[in-house]
């Protein structure tokens, strides 16, 4: 048996492997509520037998969203919808979490896909961005300053949605605080210009991300995990490095965090090499120094990579994106190409209608014929 096929426990969940879903953005929604589109994605690559899928960065408020298109958890509409697709991946036997988010200064832009770029105007459906400074993401408007009183009240708006993804049936919750987004942005010197107990030193600078974190937790079941996705390093002289971020992670693990998924980037402009497995080095370091358990990501699309990150100690478990964009059964072609010859169904209880097959093979039943042999 490879790590990368043994199970992992968090609190009281139990996830049947490690190669997991990284969560990625569809810009596929419509008032924050989610589609046809995340139903079939999601649904997809839980029939492949990931151990979990992670849904994308969900707005916790409508001006937290990317962009117009982004999914949210602010109200019923959106809880009910995202039902619909967690009982569906459930059914497939298979965990599901969801990124809860608020992009700051980064948000109210056009989908990467749009015929233009950057900010989206109000009479284009755009709204005015915040941030903990003034200073802008190059290309976008500049954000206003949060006041003291809206920074407080970020915390409550990530449990407020975090009571929803409850009864939206997530079973894991993972806060959004990399790629330059709001937490990120607090955290990282090159846009917090603040010169309150939110700016300054990195105690004052995590202030927010833990207060964040206190409050997601105390608002999330006690058995299920709470995961934190940091930026190890913002690629640029003067930013976060992956010694500040460390410390971080392990300030976290006294605040009810099982798990961080270390990511980098995304708060500025930077030249970043780009390859195979560059950001293991920094999931490294970032478990070392911490004790927690952590996920690596970034091009481990190779499953004899995934396997020897896992199997080195680099991290617990391995996040699959592009890799998973071209092959929805990522998880089982990555079985057969390690030579396990049978991989269990990532379930927590079987269900009736896999009649067995999908608990040997890992198959879904109806797939059976695609079976490599």
């Amino acid at each position: 048996m490879t790590t990368l096929f043994s199970p992992l426990t968090l609190r009281g969940t139990t996830f049947a492997n490690r190669a997991w879903l990284a969560p990625m953005c569809q810009y596929s929604a419509t008032d924050g509520v989610p589609s046809d589109w995340h139903l079939v994605h999601l649904g997809a690559r839980a029939s492949g037998g990931f151990g979990l899928v992670l849904a994308e960065a969900t707005a916790v408020v409508p001006e937290g969203r990317i962009s117009p298109q982004d999914t949210g958890l602010w109200d019923e509409a959106q809880t009910l919808a995202w039902r619909r697709v967690t009982d569906f991946v459930h059914a497939r036997g298979t965990r599901v979490g969801v990124q809860l988010a608020h992009a700051g200064r980064k948000a109210s832009t056009y989908r990467p896909f749009a015929p233009v770029q950057g900010s989206v105007p109000p009479s284009d459906g755009g709204w005015g961005t915040v941030g903990p400074s003034t200073s802008s993401f190059p290309g976008y408007v500049a954000p206003h300053a949060l006041t003291d009183a809206e920074i407080e009240d970020v915390p409550r708006q990530f449990a407020a949605a975090a009571r929803r993804s409850v009864a939206a049936g997530f079973d894991v919750v993972e806060v959004h605080a990399a790629h330059g987004y709001l937490l990120h942005q607090f955290l990282s010197p090159l846009s917090n210009e603040r010169d309150d107990e939110y700016g300054g030193s990195l105690e004052n600078r995590m202030r927010l991300l833990v207060d964040v974190t206190d409050a997601v937790r105390s608002a999330w079941p006690d058995d299920r995990p709470l995961l934190v996705r940091l930026s190890a390093t913002d690629w640029v002289d003067g930013g976060l490095t992956v010694d500040d971020v460390a410390l971080v992670a392990k300030e976290l693990a006294g605040h009810g965090v099982d798990l961080v998924d270390v990511s980098t980037g995304g708060n500025a402009p930077a030249q970043i090499p780009v390859g195979p497995g560059y950001q293991v080095p920094a999931a490294r370091t970032v478990r070392a120094t911490s004790g927690l358990p952590v996920a690596a990501v970034g091009l481990l699309d190779d499953p004899r990579l995934a396997e020897a990150t896992l199997a080195d100690g680099s991290a617990d478990a391995v996040l699959v994106g592009r890799g998973a964009l071209r092959d929805p059964h990522w998880p089982l072609r990555a079985a057969h190409e390690l030579g396990v010859a049978t991989v269990d169904l990532p379930v927590a209880e079987p269900t009736a209608d896999v009649d067995g097959f999908a608990e040997v093979t890992g198959w879904q039943p109806q797939y059976a014929r695609g079976t490599w042999r």
